[in-house]
């Protein structure tokens, strides 16, 4: 009885070792990213493919973004390679053309193989211009496909943005410390 109270009480702290190995921002954000998946496979948008499918993917549950003529967006998201979380992120983009408003969403990008997800965590990846999200609605993501190894969805959680304008997004990586 004593060894298995040992035992529990050692796993135990190894547990909140672990827990506490990333910051409360982190936990915060991998607790929004859980809940976003979680929320984006009730709605049956056909992302189970490519959850199931993709190399990786990055959940990104809380992007603001906004502007007026300038403008920019910024977010914190969690990267999983085979569905187990890896590390986490940070994107940012800016933007220069028409637009005005500012708006919430969440913005997820799967990796297509292997290589296009060595290629994210070897940092400073960039989207062109020409990339841009899927809006995810009922059955969109059916027949959306990968463009240059990656697939994008944007779903918009608050807010109004008139949008047409021309930038890019910069995303850094950082892997899970233990």
């Amino acid at each position: 009885m004593k060894i298995l109270k040992s035992i529990t009480l050692t796993t135990l702290l190894f547990l909140a070792i672990g827990l506490n190995a990333q910051n409360k921002k982190d936990q915060k954000i991998i607790k929004d990213a859980n809940k976003a998946k979680d929320k984006l496979m009730k709605m049956e948008v056909g992302l189970d493919h490519f959850f199931k499918n993709s190399a990786g993917y990055v959940v990104f549950p809380n992007v603001g973004k906004g502007g007026f003529i300038i403008g920019g967006a910024s977010g914190n998201g969690v990267v999983y390679e085979n569905g187990i979380m890896i590390g986490m992120a940070n994107l940012k983009k800016l933007s220069v053309g028409l637009q005005a408003g500012g708006q919430a969403i969440t913005e997820i990008i799967f990796f297509e193989t292997e290589a296009d997800l060595a290629k994210f965590k070897e940092g400073d990846f960039e989207f062109s211009a020409e990339a841009s999200a899927v809006a995810l609605k009922s059955g969109i993501a059916v027949n959306a496909k990968y463009r240059d190894g990656v697939a994008v969805f944007a779903l918009p959680k608050a807010g109004l943005m008139a949008d047409a304008s021309i930038g890019g997004q910069k995303f850094d990586y950082k892997p899970m410390t233990n």
